[in-house]
């Protein structure tokens, strides 16, 4: 079933999901010139809240900088149009869809002509990876297809154009029977997932590749970083050999879609003992508690709705 709601945010107003069309000759369609961002909302029990939206808004606004794309809504108008769709769509929980686009004007490389759309969807989606992956882990290989290189393309953001490069990781994975492929970035050094960061785990210490490993800043990956140090580990930053995935003891993916999501072989070569880990499993948890609504010590939820507006008739 392809994901849809009734209603879509698009240019300052909710229209009808189908009456949310673009012409052919849009910009993004042939050039990718677009930003964009993945967010949860997760159901509580006050009601839907989104998970680290500002955080991600402004991610997207820095995107649209690096893009050269002006975006003239705020943050906080990002927020109150993502609360007004998953109201309209009275959605309990939801995967969110910001994106920013040159639309039809210019058919020219230089796009700048064009008009910018911007629009914001909230859809049902579930496990990115699959429902058992959160348990029982995934395999993945290192792809033949390298991570994009600064000064090439622009890592730090999240661009439409740039994904090709994922998608040649994941459809080379899947091809191969994995679930998901990890790219090296052009020095060697692993970078990260077609659409997630990587953190490995020996001897008790957390590493996780730097951002000049040409890495996206993952919203997911900083609040790992920051339950690991609550949890009491160590956390560092630092270069990965493609060998030091084979000798991890455990491995473990993040992202919006992809939660946090244990690597139970890499290459056909089990991690650890080739199930979940303990300090995994540990962060997990603690993740899998504030998502719930169970707890929230850093302030990472925003209820789409006021005290006792929840449930909604």
């Amino acid at each position: 079933m392809p994901m849809r709601a009734d209603w879509i945010w698009m240019n300052g107003s909710l229209i009808p999901w189908d009456q949310a069309t673009v012409h052919v000759f849009t910009h993004a369609i042939h050039y990718g010139s677009s930003a964009f961002e993945g967010i949860r909302a997760y159901g509580t029990p006050a009601g839907p809240a989104i998970f680290r939206g500002r955080e991600h808004m402004r991610r997207l606004h820095d995107s649209c900088k690096i893009m050269r794309i002006p975006l003239t809504y705020s943050i906080d108008d990002l927020i109150a149009a993502t609360k007004a769709s998953i109201r309209a769509n009275k959605q309990d929980s939801c995967y969110i869809r910001p994106i920013v686009f040159r639309g039809y004007e210019a058919l020219g490389v230089d796009g700048r002509k064009s008009p910018i759309e911007v629009v914001i969807g909230t859809v049902p989606w579930g496990r990115y990876l699959g429902p058992e992956a959160i348990e029982q882990g995934v395999d993945v290989i290192v792809s033949s297809w390298r991570r994009i290189a600064p000064g090439s393309l622009t890592p730090l953001g999240k661009i439409g154009g740039q994904y090709v490069n994922s998608q040649h990781v994941a459809m080379e994975a899947h091809d191969l029977g994995y679930n998901e492929g990890i790219s090296l970035d052009i020095n060697g050094y692993v970078s990260e997932g077609s659409g997630e960061n990587l953190f490995l785990i020996r001897d008790g210490v957390i590493v996780t590749p730097p951002l000049s490993a040409s890495i996206l800043s993952g919203i997911t990956r900083d609040c790992a970083i920051t339950l690991a140090k609550d949890l009491g580990y160590e956390v560092q930053f630092g270069y990965l050999t493609r060998e030091m995935l084979y000798v991890a003891d455990e491995l473990f993916f993040t992202g919006t879609a992809a939660e946090i999501t244990p690597i139970r072989s890499v290459d056909r070569m089990p991690v650890g003992s080739g199930s979940r880990g303990a300090i995994t499993k540990a962060i997990q948890e603690r993740f899998f508690a504030i998502t719930a609504g169970e707890m929230d010590p850093h302030g990472w939820l925003d209820p789409v709705y006021a005290p006792g507006e929840w449930p909604v008739a």
